[in-house]
């Protein structure tokens, strides 16, 4: 059958399109943007063992999660007794490690939960951006997809009660990192560390701009990039404890607003993302069940659109982050609750207990959740305001680490391997 040219315009960009969807690059914490989003659709709901792509065993363990460019994936692993860090590029395809750097470095304290390499890298087609922290020292640094080691930085001393997890971002040329370090509780004579937002040129590491933030609690959330409706330039947006949710200047570190008055109560983990006009944030803590999610309306005068608390009817993340869907939210509390909200309005459509404790975050492929609870039971559900949970799924081993989805493949980290699920595209 013949095609005139406007048809076969068409087809190639459709073609072009799908090609891009299955191509989708996973190049930073909880992948585009951080809203965790995916459009594959060649993900099962159900899987075992026999459905693996393929199992790698890494050298240590960790909680970093993968980041992906083409045929390349990049985490970081520790060794648990001595903290020595390893940068790892495996073949998505295959599975086998293709290069390995390892770094000697110092015990210290961390949190039970956490690990020596809790932080995920960042990626572009030209590097790959890695973090971690000793107490006198935060080494920055960054690799060719071949592992030629183009810059280090040290960022100086730091100070924390749980260790270290800032995560990178990209945006256009600079990489920019949430340096949030620990004031309160600390020991006796200890010294409160210094917290910056920093940003550095991604191919010499020269540093960019420094924007100082109060210092009060560790705050492991990860920024993300808010492009106003109104067509306004971009903004970083994150959120802390001492500094409540704040907007910058991505190119300057210069604030463009901020809403704070006491906003967060305690440690911000999760990483904000935004829906229907509004940008989420929460505030929790793993001793206690008094964490609460804010809405907050974005702009010069930014204002609290609605506070949920945690209820009967509703239940916080500490450290999960959250999911958009269309007007819906969803988030899964550590100690074993999902819950859907609406966006514009905080209407709770359900909350459900899922007898599972949770560190990882969900993410989102098409129209359904995967999360990973801390046994490496994958739970499976679909992202509708009722309740419907498809499949649970065994990894064979514990994991704290959030998936990453390209090339239509899941790619999960449990403690000590890396496993690959899906058809591909």
């Amino acid at each position: 059958m013949l095609h005139t040219p406007l048809q076969l315009s068409v087809f190639l960009f459709l073609s072009v399109l799908s090609s891009c969807a299955f191509a989708q690059e996973w190049t930073r914490f909880r992948g585009p943007n951080g809203t965790g989003y995916s459009d594959t659709k060649t993900i099962p709901v159900e899987f075992s063992e026999a459905d693996f792509n393929w199992k790698a065993e890494l050298p240590g363990i960790g909680h970093s999660c993968p980041v992906v460019w083409g045929e390349k994936l990049f985490l970081l692993s520790a060794d648990p007794t001595d903290a020595t860090r390893y940068v790892l590029c495996v073949n998505s395809r295959t599975g086998i490690i293709e290069w390995q750097k390892t770094f000697p470095s110092e015990t210290h304290q961390l949190h039970a939960r956490s690990s020596y390499a809790s932080c995920t890298p960042t990626v572009d087609k030209d590097r790959v951006y890695v973090a971690w922290s000793e107490p006198q020292q935060i080494t920055f640094k960054a690799f060719t997809h071949e592992g030629q080691e183009v810059w280090s930085k040290d960022l100086g001393r730091w100070q924390s009660q749980h260790g270290w997890g800032a995560s990178p971002i990209r945006y256009k040329d600079l990489v920019i990192i949430h340096n949030s370090q620990q004031a309160n509780g600390l020991k006796e004579g200890e010294e409160p560390g210094d917290s910056f937002m920093m940003a550095f040129h991604a191919a010499t590491g020269e540093e960019v701009w420094q924007t100082p933030l109060v210092s009060v609690n560790v705050c492991y959330s990860v920024p993300f990039i808010y492009s106003p409706p109104n067509g306004g330039p971009d903004e970083l947006v994150c959120v802390s404890t001492g500094n409540g949710m704040f907007s910058l200047n991505p190119l300057t570190g210069k604030q463009n607003w901020g809403l704070n008055d006491g906003l967060f109560k305690m440690r911000t983990v999760a990483s904000p993302i935004t829906a229907a006009g509004l940008i989420f944030g929460s505030t929790g803590s793993g001793a206690y069940s008094g964490n609460y999610i804010v809405a907050v309306k974005p702009g010069k005068n930014p204002e609290l659109a609605y506070e949920i608390k945690n209820s009967g009817k509703f239940k916080a993340p500490y450290v999960p982050c959250y999911l958009a869907y269309g007007d819906l939210i969803f988030m899964i509390y550590d100690r074993g609750f999902i819950s859907c909200l609406d966006a514009v309005t905080g209407k709770i459509h359900f909350t459900e207990r899922t007898q599972a404790n949770f560190s990882a975050s969900p993410v989102l492929i098409d129209d359904k959740i995967y999360a990973v609870d801390e046994e490496g039971v994958v739970w499976v559900w679909a992202a509708d305001k009722k309740y419907k949970l498809l499949a649970k799924n065994e990894l064979g081993e514990a994991s704290r680490s959030t998936p990453a989805v390209s090339g239509g493949h899941l790619f999960i980290r449990t403690y000590s391997h890396l496993i690959s699920i899906g058809a591909g595209s």
